[in-house]
């Protein structure tokens, strides 16, 4: 686990970090009202966190320029950030009925997702199998002060079972079906949001209740496999 502070991510250090042309705010601001009018993002709060958050911090140098396109990017390791679309749907659907005290993130990868429920939650936990992808992120949100997130190195198969239950949780990688450990970290009336399957994938929303779940079909996507182990 690295360092924790209790600090949210904040917009006056985030605009510290702003870019020009293609990394400029009207850029990043641009990118949110065309996500507004395609349906993809109702949500005011995480609206306002995505037009917040520097992007291109997350993104590799070498693709800076499409930082505010809505696309997916390779982030090394076969890994890639997501589509901003793709993060604006699932966050807007577990913050849908309530706010979020608690989260579990199952691939922490770029971080960027990370740094959205940073500024949307009170606490952040995140796990990432990949360490170099852990470290990398962990230094970014650091740069960003936003201290109210634990990160672990771990297989995100198995959760953090130690630290449950979790208000919400939410998955960047796909596995080939719904992990039962997952399910049993999860608040009773908690929302989980994941892809699932190999190709094709889709996303689906859980809400439990007891010992049943509520399941809605969100959409198709494509994401990277829920691999399993730590890489070494």
């Amino acid at each position: 686990m690295m360092s924790y502070t209790g600090q949210p991510l904040r917009a006056e250090i985030c605009q510290q970090f702003d870019g020009v042309g293609m990394t400029s705010p009207r850029t990043r601001q641009r990118l949110i009202e065309n996500l507004k009018k395609q349906g993809f993002l109702q949500s005011g709060s995480v609206a306002d966190a995505m037009n917040m958050i520097p992007r291109h911090l997350f993104v590799d140098p070498a693709f800076e320029h499409r930082s505010y396109e809505d696309c997916a990017l390779p982030i090394g390791h076969e890994q890639t950030i997501s589509h901003p679309s793709t993060v604006a749907m699932m966050s807007q659907w577990l913050l849908a009925e309530k706010p979020i005290n608690k989260v579990l993130e199952i691939g922490t990868g770029s971080g960027y997702q990370t740094a959205i429920l940073s500024a949307l939650c009170q606490e952040v936990y995140t796990v990432e199998r990949i360490p170099e992808l852990s470290q990398k992120a962990h230094a970014k949100l650091h740069q960003l002060q936003a201290g109210n997130i634990h990160f672990y190195t771990a297989d995100g198969h198995w959760g953090l079972p130690d630290l449950a239950p979790f208000d919400a949780i939410i998955s960047a990688a796909s596995p080939e079906e719904l992990p039962a450990e997952l399910v049993s970290q999860l608040k009773d009336g908690g929302r989980m949001v994941m892809p699932i399957g190999s190709q094709p994938q889709h996303l689906y929303g859980f809400i439990r209740h007891g010992d049943t779940l509520q399941q809605t079909l969100l959409g198709d996507v494509s994401f990277v496999p829920m691999r399993k182990g730590v890489a070494q």
